[in-house]
């Protein structure tokens, strides 16, 4: 299915992805179907408190799964909070951590972005070797796309990586990773891709997190609104096939693939080595 040249790239880039779940009920019984190892990084609710995450990543420590806690940073209440919260994940040896602002209105407390959050967990200090942060292709919907780079451009030292927004534009997301490039962002690239979910939770989420409004969302992409109306299930395959020539452009350095779950953890987790299965092993390996 995908073209033979660029197997070698697919092959890197899917396994070193790792699956995005949302704390919810049943979901430590899901997360049985991955292998040792596996990376899993847990959302941080707008509708529920920090500790969520972090009882359900203590809960998994013993599993021998690589938890990465979202920290957002409007759900931290002070520096006191957030000194707990290091504690917590210092004692779990958590190797990796994702501090994204957050999709609350109103911050809890003293953190409205998580550039401020960022400073403070530096001065306090840490034990995590990579903290990462979010980054938006397609735009925020209450952010200008100006501050978004300034924010991003200047977490650069306080993080080692970052993960795109959930987008279905392979162009736009490979040019909008060369213009960053060029303007200095070196920072590890994750991109965010859907995993297999159902039709009607996709288009939920993807206009409620601002993926493009409903008009642009049908518009710009016809091919994917038209398959999606004809199936129940999405499947990034397309999505896939447009992103893979690009995969080993040393100048993007693309490093992993970040996959939205929705918790359907054995469908994208089968898709994923389903489709590592496919691809060939070139010579060289």
């Amino acid at each position: 299915m995908f073209p033979a040249q660029h197997h070698k790239a697919l092959r890197r880039t899917l396994q070193r992805s790792y699956l995005e779940v949302i704390p919810a009920k049943g979901i430590k019984e899901k997360l049985a179907v991955l292998p040792q190892g596996a990376w899993v990084a847990i959302t941080c609710s707008p509708s529920k408190p920090v500790e969520t995450t972090l009882e359900l990543a203590e809960q998994l420590d013993s599993r021998g799964l690589r938890i990465v806690p979202h920290i957002a940073a409007r759900m931290v209440r002070d520096r006191s909070h957030l000194k707990d919260i290091l504690a917590r994940l210092d004692e779990m040896q958590i190797h990796s951590v994702f501090v994204p602002g957050g999709d609350k209105d109103q911050p809890v407390g003293d953190y409205a972005s998580s550039l401020e959050l960022l400073r403070d967990m530096a001065e306090l200090g840490h034990r995590i070797p990579d903290v990462g942060v979010a980054a938006y292709p397609e735009g925020h919907p209450s952010i200008d796309d100006a501050t978004l780079t300034e924010a991003l451009l200047a977490k650069q030292h306080l993080a080692t990586y970052f993960v795109t927004q959930m987008c279905f534009d392979a162009g736009l997301i490979m040019g909008w990773l060369s213009d960053m490039r060029a303007r200095g962002l070196i920072l590890q690239a994750w991109l965010g891709l859907p995993g297999v979910v159902e039709r009607n939770r996709l288009l939920a989420t993807s206009l409620r997190i601002g993926v493009g409004d409903s008009a642009r969302f049908i518009t710009k992409q016809p091919r994917l609104a038209a398959k999606l109306m004809a199936q129940k299930v999405y499947r990034p395959d397309d999505l896939l096939m447009d992103l893979s020539s690009r995969l080993d452009d040393p100048i993007l350095h693309i490093d992993g693939f970040h996959l939205y779950s929705f918790n359907q953890v054995e469908q994208t987790e089968t898709w994923r080595t389903q489709t590592l299965e496919s691809l060939e092993i070139p010579e060289d390996e």
